[in-house]
Parts: structure tokens; C-alpha cells; sequence
């Protein structure tokens, strides 16, 4: 039975600093909530029907179902304690307020955190605060876009041909990837004397000369046979077991800006460059990679839109073999495996311009509706893939903005309320409707990107899932922290476990019954892979590698990196180059038994 208005919900959890923003509490009745009344409300609202606290419309008696396109779904009813939710509470006076003098950029509790072991000042910040800003300066001009290969004739027919890149040179790679080289100048042999248990260094690799500004290096795929990386204008490839190049390193006319952090089954990439150096230029070059032979495939040109739908910015995501190019208020989609165009992804209702995607298993859409209206807010799809048909659609309420997709198979949406302090991780049926949300108060800490110009949905590491349970770190301000596995048919903690030694841990995969999960490094002691069974009542972290100590230091000093396990070997790869010039920079390491 639900709590009465007047008194506030009780605490859960860790409660979150006063100062930060508020998860926002279940309440005890209402749907969606922890414990589900027997029987709907009886009669109508007091108030003005609201959707259910925190979550989105649901199906069932306290919501609508998902709406299909067209009109906006229509709110369902107020939750017990007169919050406002993500999806429609009233306001109250227990709702989270915003700390005296709100900081521009919030920490929220169980937003995406900022790397523990990495030292990257551009990641850990809620990427929604800065996009959410910039989303709704850029929808006032209603702008959509075409994209185009070069067909000079007709500018929105897509044209697809061979690379024709002279300009595209081979190198070799820094260091011959047998163990040796300390990210200086000097050789070491990081397997002399290597201790009883201690995993073994396959590789490392040394990063390729970045601008004193720095430059990206985004995505790392690991096929069967090589390790794939991005780095300022290259895309290097090494063979998983000894590190020897697997094919010319590519080099590109300008610096990567943008790759597709999935690969196809056939193991295709698209990488997006610039257009030139000038403060003009746009990430608009589009090329397909082979990760198998290096060979380069199609080419394409994203076009510029109309006003604010430049293509300064763009996401690249793929779905099956469908390759969804996202800019700031619209998207097309191309067939990965030719470069022919499918579809646009354009404004839709009155003023619904789709500002992010994720892909994967499937194609999410986020889109911000109404953005200089009393009824702004952000919308959830899914689309086909192949034809871009609305699968359902989520209407969120009005202050709440999505900030980024834990996962995307199953589906968990984390998003924020700036104005409330509140933060929210929701979970989604497969057909869009309600499933739970997290119950709890945590501080969370997975390691997230955060977006400029757009929302990117799937930049956080440090997560994993698997149908039925969702994994997190939990925020340890020093010290050990804990990984809380959730329950993702109700919300609630199923267990949780503690770092085995005194750094954080985070989860990396589930695989063969097991979460693998990476202890990381101190300044004098190396890193961890563990398994943590997922079934049961025994949860006790077991060594899969125990990292060495001759590596410690580069390990421990990555300026930001991602992590990968794949077939019984650990991969450590930066994302970001400073543009150091006093030392060599690391680009990947690896290690194996």
C-alpha cells in the first residue's frame, strides 16, 4: 500500500551527498514501483493525471502503453509522494532540489563517472549537460540534412566506388610488438623474470606522434586474429598473439574524428575523418575498413543540412549491416556493405528532431521534442534497421533528458533532470514498454565519454549485462569499490561484490556463466582480470590473469583507456592522445598466459 503524499520517501541504499544531485527514490505503490498494489487506484486523481514516478508511460493500469508514431502519448497518473519523475510526478516538497550555486557540470550519483585509473579530463562528465544545452540552441532552426557520396548532380543521391585515396600511406608500427619498449625510447623485455603466476606481456605498442592539442583515438575491435586500434590519422592492426602487424597500418589525410564502435559479422568498420585542418572543417569523410585485410572499401560524404544540422559532429553506429550516420538533428542510414543510402532519419511530429543513436543487436533513436516550448522533452525509438520503421516510441517528460544506453540488448536507458538534481536508470521490455528501474540509492562510477555537439548513447565502459541482470561499480572515492549486479525485472540488488584488493574494479563482459571484471592498478601495484560467478549464492572473485609488475607503470598510466577480454586475453588501449611530446605515449598493451 503507497505511502500517504505527506510523508517522504524512504531512504535507500547509499544516500548521495546533499550537495549532488538525487536518484530518485521508487516509490512503494504505484507501477513500476518495488511492490505493486493488488489493485489500481480506485476513482480519479486528485491532480491532473501524470505519468508514474520516474519512469516512462507504462502499460497497465497506472500508464498508457507505447505509443506508436503520430501523436504523443498521453500521461498516465501521479505517483504516491508528488515528485516529479522522469516521466511525470508532480512536484513536492521531497523532491531532490538542485545544491546551492548548481554547478554547470554535475556529478551526479550513478551518472557516468570519470576514469578511476585513467587521467582524462574529458570523460566522467554527464554528456546530457553539455549536449542537452547545445541540443536545444541547435533545433530552433528545424533543420534536416541529406548525405551524399559526391553525386554533383543531384547532392541527396548517395553514390558508393572504391577508396581512390592516393593520398592514404602504409607505416610500420613503432615497435615490433614482442614485449619490448617502456613507452620511452628504451627497449625492456617486460617477460624477463616474470614471477610464478604473473600473466604474461604478449605485446605493447607505442602511439603514433598526436598534435600539442592532442587528437583521438576512439574504438578497439579484437577479431579472431588481429587487435584493431584508431590513433590521431591511422587505423593499426595486430596480430592477437605476438603483436606483429597484420596488415599496413592506414593512414588517413586527416585526423579521425568519428569510427563505429561495432563491427559487422563480417567483421567491416566505417571510420569518419575531417574534411580538412581549418576551423571549417567538418567530420563529414565516411570510409568502410576490412579489419580482416586492412582493404579499404567504399567512401562517402556526409552533406551539410540546413542551419544548425552541420555535419561538424557526426556519430557513426552500426545495426546488422545497416550503418546509421547521427548528426545534431537528423540521421541517414546507409547498407554498410555497399555505401547505398536506406533511409533519413529526420524531424517528425511538430518539432521532434533525433539527436542520438545506439546501435548493436538494435537501433535505438533519442529525440528532442519541442525544445523552445513548455512541452520539450525527449523521445525513445526503436527503428527496423533495414527500413527505419518505427518500432514504439517512449515519451519522457518534460526535464528529463537521456543521457546514455548502459545497454542496448536488453535495454537500459540512464538519464538525468538537470533542474531536480535526479538521476534515473530505467529498463525497457522488448517492446518498449516499462520493465523496472533501479530501486536504490548508489553512487555509480562506469566510465563514460561525454558529447559536445551530441549525445554519444554507448560511450561508457566499466558496464555489462546480461537478459536478465544489469552490472555496475559502484563510486568508491578512494579505495575498494563494489560491483552491484541488479536485478532487471524488478530493480532491486540481486548481490553485490567487493574489489579484492584496495583499487576499484569494474565489470568488462559476462562470458561462460562468469562476470569477467578488471581490478585496476595502483601507482605500485598491477592490475587484476577476475570471474565472478553470476548464479548462486557464492560470488568470490576468482583470478583469471594476474598482470605483472614489469608493466605496472604503463598500465597505471594511460591518459584514458578501454578495456577488452576476448578469447583468454587482457587488451589495455588509450582512447585520447595528449600530444606529449616529452615521452612516447602509449597506444595498446596486451596480455595473455
Amino acid at each position: 500500500m503507497a505511502q500517504p503524499p505527506s510523508q517522504p520517501p524512504q531512504p535507500g541504499g547509499f544516500g548521495a551527498p546533499q550537495d549532488q544531485p538525487q536518484h530518485q527514490q521508487p516509490p512503494q505503490g504505484g507501477f513500476g514501483a518495488p511492490q505493486m498494489p493488488p489493485q489500481p487506484p480506485q476513482g480519479p486523481p486528485a491532480q491532473p493525471p501524470q505519468p508514474g514516478y520516474g519512469y516512462p508511460q507504462q502499460p497497465g493500469p497506472y500508464g498508457q502503453q507505447p505509443q506508436q508514431p503520430g501523436p504523443y502519448a498521453q500521461p498516465g497518473q501521479p505517483g504516491p509522494y508528488g515528485q516529479q519523475g522522469p516521466y511525470g510526478q508532480p512536484a513536492g516538497p521531497y523532491a531532490p532540489q538542485p545544491g546551492y550555486g548548481y554547478p554547470q557540470q554535475p556529478q551526479f550519483p550513478g551518472a557516468p563517472g570519470a576514469p578511476t585509473g585513467g587521467r582524462n579530463p574529458f570523460k566522467g562528465r554527464p554528456a546530457l549537460v553539455v549536449g542537452a544545452a547545445v541540443v536545444a540552441l541547435l533545433v530552433i532552426g528545424g533543420a534536416v540534412f541529406a548525405v551524399t557520396s559526391g553525386d554533383d548532380k543531384d547532392p541527396k543521391k548517395p553514390v558508393a566506388g572504391p577508396s581512390g585515396d592516393d593520398k592514404a600511406t602504409s607505416a610500420a608500427p613503432v615497435n615490433p610488438g614482442d614485449g619490448d619498449g617502456d613507452g620511452g625510447g628504451d627497449d625492456q623485455d617486460f617477460n624477463a623474470g616474470r614471477k610464478s603466476g604473473e600473466a604474461k606481456v604478449l605485446w605493447y605498442k607505442e602511439a603514433p606522434d598526436a598534435p600539442a592539442s592532442g587528437a583521438d583515438a576512439p574504438g578497439m575491435w579484437i577479431t579472431s586474429k588481429a587487435a584493431v586500434k584508431a590513433a590521431y590519422k591511422q587505423v593499426v592492426a595486430y596480430n592477437v598473439a605476438d603483436g606483429r602487424p597484420t596488415w599496413p597500418a592506414l593512414t588517413f589525410p586527416q585526423k579521425i574524428c568519428a569510427v563505429t564502435p561495432q563491427r559487422t559479422a563480417d567483421d567491416k568498420i566505417v571510420v569518419a575523418y575531417m574534411s580538412g585542418t581549418s576551423d571549417r572543417a567538418k567530420c563529414n569523410q565516411l570510409q568502410q575498413v576490412d579489419l580482416g585485410t586492412g582493404a579499404k572499401g567504399w567512401t562517402g560524404v556526409v552533406a551539410d543540412g540546413a542551419l544548425f544540422d552541420s555535419a561538424i559532429s557526426v556519430e557513426l553506429s552500426l545495426a546488422g549491416n545497416t550503418l546509421m550516420v547521427g548528426r545534431s538533428q537528423s540521421g541517414t542510414a546507409y547498407d554498410v556493405r555497399t555505401g547505398k543510402k536506406l533511409y533519413d532519419k529526420q524531424k517528425y511530429g511538430d518539432a521532434c528532431f533525433p539527436t542520438a543513436f545506439a546501435g548493436g543487436t538494435r537501433l535505438i533513436s533519442v529525440a528532442s521534442c519541442d525544445a523552445t516550448k513548455a512541452t520539450e522533452h525527449d523521445e525513445l525509438q526503436e527503428l527496423d534497421p533495414a527500413t527505419g520503421k518505427v518500432k514504439w516510441t517512449q515519451k519522457f517528460d518534460k526535464g528529463w533528458s537521456v543521457g546514455k544506453t548502459y545497454s542496448v540488448d536488453p535495454l537500459v536507458v540512464y538519464s538525468t533532470n538537470k533542474d531536480k538534481n535526479s538521476w534515473n536508470i530505467s529498463t525497457f521490455k522488448a517492446n518498449g514498454s516499462y520493465r523496472s528501474q533501479v530501486g536504490f540509492d548508489e553512487d555509480f562510477a562506469p566510465d563514460c565519454d561525454s558529447g559536445f555537439l551530441q549525445r554519444n548513447l554507448t560511450g561508457c565502459q566499466g558496464t555489462a549485462s546480461d537478459a536478465n541482470t544489469l552490472y555496475l561499480p559502484t563510486d568508491a572515492k578512494s579505495g575498494a569499490n563494489e560491483i552491484v549486479a541488479i536485478d532487471l525485472a524488478t530493480g532491486k540488488e540481486k548481490w553485490r561484490v567487493k574489489s579484492p584488493t584496495d583499487e576499484a574494479m569494474q565489470p568488462v563482459r559476462v562470458e561462460g556463466g562468469n562476470l569477467v571484471a578488471y581490478v585496476q592498478p595502483s601507482y605500485d601495484a598491477p592490475g587484476q582480470v577476475v570471474a565472478i560467478p553470476t548464479a548462486g549464492s557464492a560470488h568470490t572473485p576468482t583470478k583469471l590473469l594476474q598482470l605483472p609488475e614489469s608493466t605496472v607503470k604503463i598500465e597505471d598510466g594511460f591518459y584514458s583507456r578501454a578495456v577488452d577480454w576476448v578469447g583468454g586475453r587482457f587488451y589495455l588501449s588509450t582512447t585520447r592522445l595528449t600530444g606529449n611530446d616529452d615521452t612516447k605515449e602509449k597506444l595498446m598493451l596486451a596480455y595473455g598466459k
